[in-house]
């Protein structure tokens, strides 16, 4: 016998209110398991859509970004 088959052997046992019970406990257990499906990686998001970003790349955009920042700043 499995455990599936006397869990639903002991619980048709049991009085409706019970049976309600050992509901409720289950889905407090469901709810403290981790979820089935984990978030997926960012790093394969784009694999698919043939991005290339070099070093270069993020070097150029940042001196670009930062180029207008103000160097002086009294505080």
């Amino acid at each position: 016998m499995t455990i599936e088959q006397a869990v639903l052997e002991n619980l048709r046992e049991l009085p409706t209110d019970k049976q309600q019970e050992v509901l409720d406990f289950i889905q407090f257990l469901k709810h403290k398991l981790p979820p089935k499906n984990p978030r997926p990686s960012f790093y394969g998001l784009w694999s698919d859509l043939d991005i290339n970003i070099t070093e270069q790349d993020i070097t150029e955009i940042r001196q670009e970004m930062w180029a207008k920042f103000p160097k002086d700043i009294e505080l």
